[in-house]
Parts: C-alpha cells; structure tokens; sequence
C-alpha cells in the first residue's frame, strides 16, 4: 500500500562533515556575502583558537567555478578562520565541520534561517568559556565574541568550575541551568560530583537540602531586622552587602553584627517609656524565656474577667491598635520620619495587651524582630492577687478549735449575691457519722429528682462550668453542689488563635459581663436563659473543657482520638471556616513540609526551594489563604479501616504502650 502523498517523508539524520578550510568559500546568496570582515573578527579568531569551533556551518556544493563547498549560514566563522591560516597558525588543509545540504529547499532555509543544524547546548558553552578564560581571554572580548552580555559571559564563566559530572548531567538534561547554578555555589568539587551522580541516576536533585546548607550561617537583606534598619543606616554604619552574581538569591550582609547593633540601636530609641516607671524593658532579636516563675504574659485570657465596660475599652484598644499598623502599611519603616508612628503603633500594641485581661501590675516588656514586621513585643506581669470572692476550703478550714463546725471564713463578695439561700444544717446534738448519714441520703434522693428532670439537668451543667470555667470559682471539693469539675484549655505561654478558641473565649467574656449584671447566682442566671441561648452557653463551655494536646509523640491519646472523631463528625468540624494556616504554625515545620505543604496544594513552584524559611513560611501562608487549605493533621476525620492491621493490638482492646488512655481504662 502506498504512502499518503500529503505525509512528508521523515527527514534523514544530519551529521556535519569534515572538508578544507581552502576548500569553503562564501556563498553568494549568503545575506551578508560581499560585505568586509567587521572589527571582532578578530576577538572571533582568538575565541576559535581557544574553544575550537562548537557550531558547525552550514554548506551547499560547489557549482562549476565555485569552491567545493560553499557556505550558506557561518560567513564570520569562515572569516575568523582565514584569520588564523593568514597568521600561520592552521593551514589550508584545516579540517572544519560542517552541514551539507543539498536540496533547494533546505539551502533556502540556511540562508534565511541561522543555526539549522542541532544548537550548541549550554554546557558545551560553559565549558568553551572556561577554556577562553585559561587562554587569558577577558570577559569583555568573550562577551564580544559571541554576542553575549558581559553579565552573562561572567555567569557562565562561574559555572566553568563545576565538576565534570554536573556538565554531564546538565547536558542530559538530568540537571537544568538554575540548578547547575545553584549546585556551582557549594564550595567542594566533591560534593558537586556527588550530587550530580545522584541525578544522573535518577534520584533527583534536593534542592531545599542545598538551600539550607548555603543559607547556614547566612544573613541577608530579607533579615527580619533590616526591614527597620534599612540599607541607607546599615551602610552609614559601615555594613557592606554582597550580591549574588546570578541575581536568583537576596544580598548578604557581610557585617551581621553592625546589623544587630543598628536595630538594637532603633529599637531600643522607639521602645522607650513603654510601660512607663519600674518597668523593665528588654530588646533582642529573639524574646528570651522568661526566668521568673510568678511572671505570666498579658493576652492570654483574651477577654474573660472583664465586665462590660472593661470589654467595651479591651474593644476600643484593639480597635486603635488595628488603626496605628494602618498608619504604617505605606511608611518605610527604615525611615526616621516613621518613628512616630512605630512608636504609637508599639504603645497601642501593648495597650491592647493589657485591656484583654482584669487590671494588674505591669513588670516586663519584651521588644523583639517579629518575622514579618521587624517589631513587636509581649507583656508580662506577676499575676492577679485578688482574692477570690468564692475562696476555695478544705475540711481544715470548717473546724474551730473546739471541734464544732464553723462557716468558711470569706472576704466580701464582688459578685451579685445569689438569691437563694442555702439553709443551716441541724447540728445540736448531732455527731459527725449521723450527719454525714443524713447529707448522704439528702445527696442520693437528689440525685434520683435531678436524673428524672433533664431541663433542670441541663440547667445545673450549664451553671456549674460557667462557674468554674469563666467565673473561676467553687472548683475545690464543698465548693458547689455537683461534683463536675473542668479546665479551660490553653497552652503555656501561648496566647489564643483570634479566631479559634480566642473567639469561644470572646462569646464566654461577654456572657459573664451579662451575668454580673443580672444580680442573679449562676444558676438563676442560667435558668432564665431561652432554651437557644442556654444551649448556646453549653456548647461554648463544653468546647472550651477540650484537650488533644499531645506533648510528645510517645504520648499518643488513642481513647481520646477517638472520641475526637466521633465529635468532629457530630459537628462536621472543618478548620478551614474559620482559619487557614498562618506563620506561628507554620514556622514550627521544618522547609521539606513546607515544600510538601505547597506541592500539597498545588503551588509547588521551582523557585520555592530557593527560599528561606522565613519567606518559604509566609509563601505557604499566602497559599493556604487564597485556597482555603489546611493540613489533614489538624483534621479529625477517621482514618479509613485498614483490614491488614485487624489483628493489631490497637485494635484488638489490649491496651497499648503508647495507649495511655486505653492503660488508665
């Protein structure tokens, strides 16, 4: 069967042939046949004398009168050539490769059309540069020889020193230009070679490993403190900079320590009189641990304590601390002229601090190179010495020196006094084991009104953990009638996510400003709650007594993953309304998740692991923004059932090791 007429025929491979350098001539349909050998024909014949000739030319045969071949594409090469026989140093028997075509149609083409033949790969480039460099040719006439940027011939020219291996990859395309780049950057040879080998075997090339190991040790303008430093103080002080050759990395500051100076320099000028009298203030780059044991930081009760009107001016402090990081978003931070600003913008930072919890001493501010805005600070002070209106007793406390039972002894109460009043019990003439008998039976015939009554159930809960959640009273045993007790969860020194736990501590904040001002006890105050707001009340207090936390990975809560899943699912939890992963999260994994987080999403981009941690962090960030994406480890969607493990221990109701709730059951 024929071939279709209308299918080319597949061109036959093209290899260049060798012929005489007396045996070319310029071809007159050349575009530029005629026209005399410009001045860099010369710098041209010093570049071949080095580097040999990498393109072939393009030829035609000869036709009666003419050469044997006669060039169509490469007329400067042939004249750069001449060049070096009419110096003596080749003869007309030169050798010079070259493509032969031989058809009409593909003649026309290399005269119209330069470099028809396989283009020369960027490796054979770098390698002919290293050569003319060790034949004492200057970028400049590099450059000029082969029409290239001197920026460019001096890039280049820095990859010429790469390991053999590195070439080779490069050239089978196992390692593309910024890589090699990058790779060109690691001081031993050794390790370049060992690297490329990994790639030119099909492993890969680990670019963030690279990264980490060329950022160790360095600090660069994307330094969290040269935001507030700038460059016009940094170099007035003496700093000098270095940029990377290639352009693809951020200059290094070569004088860290001018840097530190400078910004402890400016920080220390706009922190002071924060806080005013007996306050200590410290600045550092990085907040240091606080060694005090009685010291804790202001922010983390984020509003509850405060009654309305200290909620309205927490509300109106943080309302003028939003307005103060406005007044800075188009200032540059580096100029003298932002100082009022940043100074006002650190005063309603630490003003909004303090209103989100009761009124107390003031003893420590930390002023320190946030990631993102180069400034900020935390507060800390002793905590609140006021006494509780509900003081907690024990036993101890109820017996007088004559053996009878007195009433616990308690200041004032700041709280509205509650409207029933408990009845005193008979004790003339009754001895210790009759009365225990009589609220012991008291106790179960309560308990049997109260489980056949679920409003009035739901109503004692409610009250009892707005109690000792929110109002932080009546916790100890004698304290309330149930014996319920919980805590708010938190984590040491770490304030609430605004909007997570930090809004369920908002909600719970203003309910206790209505409840202070209701003169109501707790449960008459949560008795005359609608049925909606009573429920409301419950879900908030119930999810704030959660706790997952796991302090180490040998610590894994199996029973309490569990019923984590079962409450997600009864809730349809999903993290991602609310909150999508920011730089305080993100700045505990290391730059491999970070790289994965974005491949995850589908960010992933080449130039990410060229980033450092800081920038990589607030990358991600920005990602998980726009996606509305967070990681499945912050899920507690059930894992799918796993038939291979069904005879697994965690699976078979023996409790594990790293089991400590299924121990303790």
């Amino acid at each position: 069967m024929s071939a279709n007429p209308s299918t080319p025929e597949p061109a036959a491979p093209r290899l260049p042939k060798l012929f005489a350098l007396g045996d070319l001539d310029v071809a007159p349909e050349n575009l530029r046949a005629g026209e005399p050998p410009d001045a860099a024909i010369p710098e041209l014949a010093a570049t071949l004398r080095a580097a040999g000739l990498l393109q072939p030319l393009t030829v035609r045969p000869g036709k009666r009168r003419e050469k044997p071949a006669m060039v169509l594409d490469g007329r400067r090469r042939l004249l750069a050539l001449r060049t070096l026989r009419d110096a003596g140093e080749i003869g007309d028997d030169f050798p010079v490769a070259a493509f032969e075509e031989t058809t009409a149609e593909r003649q026309a083409a290399a005269v119209v059309l330069t470099n028809t033949g396989v283009p020369v790969h960027v490796a054979d480039v770098v390698v002919a540069i290293g050569r003319m460099l060790k034949a004492k040719l200057t970028p400049p006439m590099v450059a000029a020889a082969l029409g290239y940027a001197e920026i460019e011939v001096r890039r280049l020219a820095a990859l010429a020193g790469l390991h053999p291996k590195a070439l080779e990859a490069l050239k089978a395309g196992r390692l593309n230009l910024r890589q090699a780049r990058l790779l060109a950057r690691l001081p031993h040879r050794q390790e370049q070679g060992e690297i490329a080998e990994a790639a030119l075997n099909g492993f890969g090339f680990p670019e963030w490993r690279i990264t980490d190991r060329l950022d160790a040790g360095q600090v660069t303008v994307r330094d969290r403190r040269f935001r507030l430093v700038g460059a016009a103080r940094y170099a007035a002080a003496g700093g000098r900079v270095e940029s990377d050759l290639f352009g693809e990395r951020p200059d290094v500051v070569l004088d860290p320590a001018i840097l530190q100076d400078a910004w402890t320099a400016r920080a220390a000028t706009l922190a002071e009189g924060l806080g005013g009298a007996g306050v200590t203030v410290q600045v550092e780059v990085a907040p240091s641990e606080v060694e005090d044991p009685d010291l804790t930081p202001f922010g983390e009760a984020y509003g509850l304590g405060l009654d309305a009107e200290a909620l309205a001016a927490w509300d109106a402090a943080q309302e003028a601390q939003a307005e103060a990081a406005e007044a800075l978003e188009d200032l540059d931070w580096a100029s003298e002229a932002a100082d009022p600003a940043l100074g006002a913008w650190l005063a309603a930072k630490l003003a909004a601090e303090r209103a989100g919890e009761p009124p107390r001493e003031l003893s420590l501010v930390q002023v320190f190179a946030d990631g993102r805005t180069g400034l900020d600070l935390r507060a800390f002070g002793p905590a609140s010495a006021e006494l509780d209106p509900q003081a907690e007793t024990t036993d101890d406390d109820t017996s007088d020196a004559d053996g009878t039972v007195a009433w616990p002894r308690r200041s004032e109460p700041a709280a509205p006094a509650p409207v029933a009043v408990a009845p005193r019990p008979q004790l003339e003439g009754v001895g210790h084991a009759l009365h225990e008998t009589r609220t012991d039976v008291a106790t179960r015939a309560l308990i049997r009104a109260l489980a056949d009554d679920p409003g009035a159930a739901l109503t004692a809960l409610a009250a009892r953990l707005f109690a000792v959640l929110v109002l932080a009273r009546d916790r100890a045993r004698g304290g309330g009638a149930l014996t319920l007790t919980a805590e708010a969860y938190g984590r040491p020194r770490s304030p609430p996510i605004p909007a997570l736990d930090g809004d369920v501590r908002r909600r719970l904040a203003e309910r206790r400003a209505t409840w202070e001002g209701s003169g109501l006890s707790p449960i008459a105050w949560a008795a005359g709650l609608a049925h909606g707001e009573k429920m409301a009340l419950l879900a908030e207090l119930v999810a704030l007594s959660l706790d997952l936390r796991e302090e180490r990975t040998s610590a894994v809560r199996a029973a309490a993953r569990a019923e984590a899943v079962e409450i997600a699912a009864l809730c349809q939890a999903d993290v991602t309304l609310h909150w999508t992963p920011d730089a305080a999260f993100l700045g505990a994994h290391p730059k491999a998740q970070l790289l994965e987080m974005l491949e995850a999403m589908g960010a992933g981009t080449a130039q990410a692991g060229a980033c450092r941690k800081t920038e990589l962090v607030a990358l991600v960030a920005e990602a998980a923004a726009e996606r509305g994406w967070a990681p499945p480890e912050l899920s507690w969607a059930a894992e799918a059932p796993d038939d291979a493990s069904g005879d697994d221990a965690s699976t078979s109701g023996e409790p594990t090791e790293d089991d400590p709730d299924a121990r303790s059951a």
